[in-house]
């Protein structure tokens, strides 16, 4: 590595301990993983190395910026779940949970470049730093690092699993693309984006972890449930904080949806309940897209006035019951427990 790109494993640590006090249910998921995490941590720091100086450089901006990991914790957990057994040689959980660490990452990169978005986790965000160029070629570099990960796994199946997903996230932040500044989005297509763009890699995340195990079909199924409807309730709960949350804790500018013109179910609830007057204010906002300062304190009342949080989050609750009760195939155990609590603290966070 380049003598001036910077110490990503430092930046790796620095970032554990600081998330390390966060949410008590993934802080307790993490604990029971620890070792498990310190090994995905270090996979991930030396597959960001790269004599291009710009990639360690642009990794370790990531890095600093934290974040849950919540996605490989899931293909640590649901691997020692289903039983699975590591030796020093044999590790495949890890190598899988960093690849998609990497997939998730390389789609938030991508991300922010489209939605031009300036923040991330609270800080400035890559492309704000680095640059649109920047940002999507290490993208790109990390896209090809999960994939080289999933050939060092050497199993088709695992390769078919989060292939697929990467297509369908494509396919979902596509789709979002298009549903962009339309009121008359039905919420089936709604709730279809944000399958594609979140909850087909919480699937795959968790599906793997069987894989790697060797486990029946009918386990490979059931984690595949709880991935895709923990990952449901996550963007859901996500897409209310967007107007409900003090922007500390969003870790984003409160109302990016809305000035993206995002189609998102508080709006879409908001607008449904709306009076003609209320209507024709996201008509003009959303559709039309002409927004003053104003519009975001109203649109917030607007979405308070017609209980649109408590209209996502119920919804919401519905996905983490079904992920609770995707679980109950497998004998009660402390990371079960541990597994449930996790899909609680996702709804919690709107609270």
């Amino acid at each position: 590595m380049d003598s001036a790109a910077p110490d990503v494993s430092a930046t790796v640590e620095k970032a554990v301990v600081r998330d390390a006090g966060g949410e008590s249910a993934l802080s307790a998921l993490s604990a029971y993983l620890e070792q498990d995490m310190q090994a995905c941590n270090r996979a991930i720091i030396a597959r960001m190395e790269s004599p291009v100086p710009l990639i360690p450089q642009l990794g370790a901006h990531l890095v600093a910026a934290g974040g849950k990991r919540l996605r490989p914790l899931l293909t640590l957990a649901s691997s020692r779940l289903c039983g699975y057994q590591s030796t020093p040689e044999n590790q495949r959980h890890v190598g899988l949970a960093a690849c998609v660490e990497f997939i998730h990452t390389a789609t938030l990169l991508h991300d922010d470049v489209v939605d031009e978005s300036n923040l991330r986790r609270g800080l400035a965000s890559a492309n704000a730093v680095f640059g649109n160029k920047a940002s999507v070629l290490v993208g790109d570099f990390l896209f090809a690092r999960s994939f080289q990960l999933m050939t060092a796994d050497g199993s088709l199946k695992v390769m078919a699993i989060l292939s697929d997903a990467s297509a369908t996230i494509a396919e979902g932040e596509v789709l979002q693309m298009v549903t962009q500044n339309d009121l008359s989005t039905p919420v089936e297509r709604y709730l279809e984006v944000i399958h594609g763009k979140t909850a087909a890699l919480f699937a795959a995340a968790c599906r793997v972890g069987a894989v790697v195990a060797d486990r029946p079909e009918e386990e490979e199924v059931a984690l595949d449930r709880f991935g895709t409807n923990l990952g449901m309730a996550f963007q859901l709960v996500d897409d209310a904080l967007d107007y409900a949350a003090d922007q500390q804790i969003l870790g984003k500018t409160v109302g990016d949806d809305m000035r993206e013109g995002k189609i998102t179910l508080p709006v879409l609830a908001a607008y449904e309940a709306g009076s003609p007057e209320d209507r024709a204010f996201w008509e003009r906002v959303i559709e039309k897209g002409e927004q003053t300062e104003a519009d975001l304190p109203h649109a917030l009342d607007l979405i308070e006035k017609t209980g649109a949080i408590a209209t996502t989050i119920a919804r919401a609750q519905v996905y983490a019951a079904e992920a609770v009760e995707a679980l109950s195939i497998f004998p009660d155990s402390e990371l079960r427990r541990l597994m449930i609590e996790t899909v609680q603290y996702t709804v919690d966070r709107a609270r």
